[in-house]
């Protein structure tokens, strides 16, 4: 993804104020930021006039405090406001990250990265990005998670290593594609 011109490598003190910047940002592809945005204007309009419909159809059944549909009702409109909540905090900071059309051979967000586990055979597949960006059979990890962290500005060949829950893991990054 090319979001500015970013050096190759990066350096340590570099890679710390980079890490900390894109923590108070959401990068987001093109087709994501769509998606979001036209669930947020979904919500705020006919979500909110959907759930004002089941509130006043549930008032119409009669005593509130024993009103299980009243009760649901409300419950779905304060999971829905949180949603918008949440989708006008991510937009709010997003930025616009565009594909790059030839490969990269640093790890940054907007690429999938496959990692070997040092003593494991197996590799395993990783999108960097935001949460919102979902990918088919792909897990996506924070540019700002422990691993995350500790692939930025890394490429293949090299291991990385961080803290996990269950002690210091080491990894090989084995490939970098960027989609």
């Amino acid at each position: 993804m090319k979001r500015t011109a970013c050096p190759q490598r990066l350096s340590e003190d570099h890679r710390a104020a980079t890490n900390l910047h894109m923590m108070s940002e959401t990068q987001l592809t093109p087709e994501t930021h769509a998606r979001l945005a036209a669930e947020l204007e979904d919500l705020t309009t006919r979500g909110r006039v959907d759930i004002a419909r089941h509130i006043e159809a549930a008032r119409m059944l009669g005593d509130l405090s024993e009103n299980g549909d009243y009760h649901a009702a409300k419950d779905a409109q304060g999971k829905m406001e949180a949603r918008i909540r949440q989708l006008q905090a991510t937009l709010g900071t997003a930025v616009i990250v565009e594909r790059q059309s030839v490969g990269t051979d640093a790890v940054e967000p907007g690429v999938e990265v496959e990692i070997r586990y040092e003593g494991d055979d197996d590799t395993e597949r990783y999108f960097v990005g935001s949460i919102e960006e979902r990918r088919e059979g792909v897990a996506v990890i924070s540019p700002g998670s422990p691993l995350g962290l500790a692939l930025l500005g890394h490429g293949p060949g090299e291991t990385v290593e961080y803290e996990a829950p269950s002690g210091t893991l080491r990894a090989e990054i084995v490939t970098i594609e960027a989609r």
